[in-house]
């Protein structure tokens, strides 16, 4: 796919942004007979699969593996806590994605879509009734809407040019075109600008130019994390973490470490954020950080038993904040 396809999805560059870890095994090893303890390993079947981390005891465990190669980063819990919504690729091209739903103890997968275009990053209507999702079906990504059982699928807006990183809460969605944040109610109506980064579209190495990515809504509606692709001038690309007002105002930095990073997700109180560091300047990490929602109590999450070949993506808070969701990619 030529450059300037991905030119306004940033989850997929975050995927794509290079040259990752050390295939070492990190284990925590049993001093009596030198054998993995079983609660300080991360369950391995297929090359990804759905996680979930209780961040009390960092105990981890796997719902759903696979090893089709190659998924989106858009991982979204419904508002009832019931079912996760994903997609993934069921061939081997771009058109083979599809979007499936899953019950939260790994139970009952169901495919949503079944054709020949490119659906990928669903979001949950609130009332976990429709999803909005991203779908090729013409010369660029546009956003869609569709029943949670697949049918009525059609297509809600078309901005020209691609459109993605779509997120929904309340009445109202917001998604990335043209490097900027944008929202719009869910009757189509109010399309509203929400940022408008410095230089945004100006090109350097990386996968993506400056711009702003990736907002997420918070449960109540008022505020927008995303994040700012500041500094293209390295391969992976300097990001820092935002938040603004709905209505475009009080736009504020809650990072400023110039790392590869984004994906931010809400706790269902809108007092944490968490996210995937995918890069610290030519390192690869992928692993998953947590902060409050001012930007302070910055931290990794990330146990230190997960295995170094082991990359965590698109976390995502369970419904009483104490666990996180999340795609694990085995690296080998």
């Amino acid at each position: 796919m030529a450059k300037r396809a991905w030119v306004a999805i940033a989850v997929l560059a975050l995927i794509i942004v290079l040259a990752i870890v050390a295939a070492s095994t990190l284990l925590n090893m049993d001093a009596n007979n030198n054998t993995p303890d079983a609660q300080d390993t991360v369950p391995h079947e297929g090359k990804y699969g759905i996680y979930v981390l209780d961040l009390a005891t960092e105990k981890v465990e796997l719902l759903y593996s696979t090893d089709n190669e190659g998924y989106t980063s858009a991982l979204r819990l419904n508002s009832q806590g019931e079912k996760l919504v994903f997609a993934q690729k069921t061939g081997a091209n771009d058109e083979s994605t599809e979007i499936f739903t899953i019950n939260v103890d790994g139970q009952n997968l169901e495919g949503v879509t079944d054709n020949s275009y490119w659906d990928l990053y669903p979001a949950w209507s609130p009332d976990g009734m429709r999803i909005a999702f991203l779908s090729k079906r013409n010369n660029d990504l546009d956003i869609y809407m569709m029943n949670a059982d697949g049918s009525n699928q059609h297509m809600f807006y078309d901005s020209g040019s691609h459109d993605a990183d779509i997120d929904w809460a309340g009445n109202t969605i917001v998604f990335t075109s043209g490097h900027k944040i944008w929202s719009i109610k869910d009757d189509g109506a109010g399309l509203t600008q929400i940022t408008n980064p410095a230089n945004a579209g100006q090109w350097g190495q990386a996968n993506l130019p400056i711009g702003d990515y990736d907002p997420r809504l918070r449960p109540d509606g008022a505020k927008i994390v995303f994040e700012k692709l500041e500094d293209p001038s390295t391969t992976h690309g300097s990001y820092n973490i935002f938040t603004v007002n709905s209505d475009g105002t009080q736009e504020t930095r809650l990072t400023n470490t110039n790392y590869s990073q984004g994906l931010a997700s809400w706790s269902h109180s809108g007092d944490s954020l968490v996210y995937v560091v995918s890069a610290i300047n030519s390192e690869g990490k992928y692993d998953m950080y947590m902060m409050e929602a001012d930007g302070s109590d910055n931290h990794n999450v990330t146990p230190e038993y997960f295995a170094s070949n082991f990359l965590c993506y698109s976390p995502k808070f369970s419904l009483d904040d104490s666990e996180i969701y999340f795609v694990g990619q085995w690296y080998e």
